[in-house]
């Protein structure tokens, strides 16, 4: 059963975070936080997701907000540090947020921006990390499969972990991994599971090696590991720039997972100038605690949203919320 609505919307608040460096094209994050018997937690769909998307996100706070976590496996997650498109100038920066994380992914493929560019940042990663380092890059479906084909070998010899979300549909994933199988170099899915009509394509059509799961886009930590249990592929647990409070949700659903062989992406406070508690998620010697955040009052007045973007976000979370309601009455 769902909460009331008035229940939500009385204990919303609507924060803006500033970014350390631009990411998705942004320079500071919004995000919607509510209270529930379980604790705070997130609803932070991306203001391009339409409304029957955005309610996706929506069940996951109520799950993390409203229901029990399962039981753990582990107490810290490891995680990798992120590197946005930024010029190769400012990776060693962006690095040292990253406390003590020996993988790190990067974007590529970043419109306006060329496979030059890509190979130029890698290879800064690459010599900050030194060899021992793991390296995986994301193209966030930027590439068709001649593109990615001919940048995965621009940048093999930076001996990558995995290439994830090269091109933007299952059957280019599959192409392309057929293309470069000879290479080694498995390739994950994250957009082609989470913004799916059906996320288990991927999997069935053996487009993917690994898949990379965030626990907002899939509806919350149960139904994330419902579907880890059908897809029966490896997964990366990975964030969509969240707060520590939606940090925590994706660090809980980590813990959950009987096996975890990959670094997860779940390191993106890192990138916040500023966060929501005074003893944020971010990375320690590599590994972040499994842990609800206690939120910071005076944190959430100075970081609140400007009055108009609150009422935009409080009347997203509302037209969710009708969705989320009318699909419970079918």
């Amino acid at each position: 059963m769902l909460p009331r609505l008035a229940e939500i919307l009385s204990t919303t608040r609507v924060v803006a975070l500033p970014l350390n460096a631009r990411f998705r094209g942004l320079w500071e994050r919004e995000a919607v936080l509510f209270e529930g018997p379980q604790g705070w937690t997130e609803f932070s769909p991306f203001t391009e997701y339409y409304d029957t998307e955005a309610s996706v996100w929506l069940a996951a706070a109520i799950d993390f907000g409203y229901n029990e976590t399962p039981a753990l496996h582990r107490t810290h997650v490891p995680v990798n540090a992120t590197v946005p498109a930024v010029d190769v100038s400012e990776v060693s920066l962006v690095l040292s947020a990253f406390n003590g994380c020996r993988t790190a992914k990067v974007k590529v493929a970043e419109a306006g921006q060329t496979l030059a560019e890509d190979v130029a940042r890698v290879r800064a990663v690459r010599e900050v990390l030194g060899v021992e380092g793991r390296i995986r890059i994301d193209a966030n479906g930027g590439w068709n499969v001649d593109e990615a084909e001919r940048a995965v070998h621009a940048l093999a010899d930076f001996d990558l972990e995995y290439v994830e979300q090269p091109c933007a549909t299952v059957e280019e994933l599959a192409e392309l991994r057929k293309r470069i199988k000879y290479k080694g170099i498995p390739v994950a899915a994250d957009e082609s599971v989470r913004r799916a009509e059906d996320p288990l394509a991927v999997a069935r059509s053996g487009a993917a090696n690994i898949l990379v799961i965030k626990a907002q886009p899939l509806g919350g930590i149960h139904r994330a590991l419902d579907l880890v249990a059908e897809a029966g592929l490896p997964v990366v647990v990975s964030s969509a720039l969240d707060t520590s409070v939606g940090l925590s949700m994706g660090l809980h659903l980590a813990g959950a997972l009987a096996e975890l062989n990959y670094d997860c992406g779940l390191g993106t406070g890192a990138l916040l100038s500023n966060d929501v508690s005074e003893d944020p998620l971010v990375p320690v010697n590599g590994m972040i605690e499994i842990r609800r955040p206690a939120v910071s009052e005076a944190l959430l007045k100075a970081h609140a949203a400007e009055k108009d973007r609150a009422n935009w976000w409080r009347n997203r979370l509302t037209r969710a919320y009708k969705v989320l309601t009318a699909a419970e009455r079918a």
